[in-house]
């Protein structure tokens, strides 16, 4: 799928290094085409990481994507250049009279606190609620998953004992659902939190259906509202060594830390880690854009 960004993007250079198709401005412009316009309110520290991460997760189909980048107006990070936010971010006032094909928000290390807590928790409810009318589906990640079940249904989330921190097997629990379209019965994905949202709690609102879970982390896919809304609870959009930059970065702040399980060959940090997730991460960032944003969206968004 062609992706157009701005032609200065950094993520740019880094995605065509890797032989992904992504388009600029001047060549979309001559396309007769309306490409899906996906916004991704990207409330990771490490803006530019991840969206090298989620810009590789939606090109691999052959529908032609226009991406918005958001940001927080209430909380500024410190990872993040400010001129790389002024000159390739939005913030909810630009956008809140727009509409949107599609939504991505994101995870963000803030799960040990209380929603409330989050210096920009009122903006991200003002942004969720907008999403509902403004957005033909919005797709949660990870903490961003967390939030949305709560604010949208009320359902807490949970301190686990540890972490939850590794590379998990999960199981597909309704094929015939499009989401999940292509999977095997058995796959993998990433997680990386503090928190959890149990399944007991999910069940008692018949809106919500499981698509799949696992035995060690839990529900893993949440649908609502035959797909306007989807909650991961994982990052299947990480790369092979995001988990390992964690790791990392945690032993050397001496935080105490496990292993990531299921991650590097014989449980050496040393090794160069296993990617086991791509080909369902893909999967499910194709199936959401073709079966619940393409398939129905308006031709005319406004």
């Amino acid at each position: 799928m062609p992706i157009k960004v701005k032609n200065d993007l950094p993520a740019k250079k880094i995605l065509e290094d890797e032989n992904i198709f992504i388009m600029d401005e001047h060549r979309a412009i001559h396309q007769d085409i309306r490409p899906l316009m996906i916004a991704i309110l990207n409330l990771m520290p490490n803006k530019e990481e991840t969206e090298v991460q989620l810009l590789r997760s939606l090109s691999n189909t052959p529908l032609q994507v226009d991406i918005t980048l958001l940001t927080t107006s209430t909380y500024v990070g410190k990872n993040t250049p400010i001129s790389h936010l002024d000159q390739f971010y939005l913030t909810y006032n630009d956008v809140c009279k727009r509409k949107f094909d599609g939504l991505i928000i994101t995870g963000a290390p803030v799960e040990q606190m209380e929603f409330e807590e989050v210096a920009y928790w009122e903006e991200l409810k003002s942004i969720m609620e907008w999403s509902k009318t403004h957005v033909t589906s919005t797709l949660h990640l990870c903490w961003g998953a967390q939030a949305g079940l709560y604010y949208h249904y009320g359902i807490p989330k949970r301190k686990l004992e540890k972490k939850m921190f590794g590379i998990f097997e999960h199981r597909v629990m309704n094929r015939r659902i499009p989401f999940v379209r292509g999977f095997d019965d058995i796959f993998y994905a990433p997680h990386s939190r503090y928190t959890t949202v149990l399944k007991e709690d999910i069940l008692k609102h018949d809106d919500l259906m499981i698509l799949a879970e696992s035995d060690e982390a839990g529900v893993f896919i949440v649908m609502a509202q035959d797909g306007k809304q989807f909650y991961i609870m994982g990052h299947p959009e990480y790369d092979r060594i995001s988990l390992d930059k964690e790791y990392k970065r945690d032993i050397g702040k001496g935080i105490p830390i496990d292993l990531p399980v299921n991650y590097y060959p014989n449980d050496c940090a040393d090794k160069r880690p296993h990617l086991t997730w791509r080909a369902h991460a893909n999967a499910l960032y194709t199936n959401w854009l073709n079966y619940y944003v393409y398939q129905v969206t308006p031709y005319e968004l406004e």
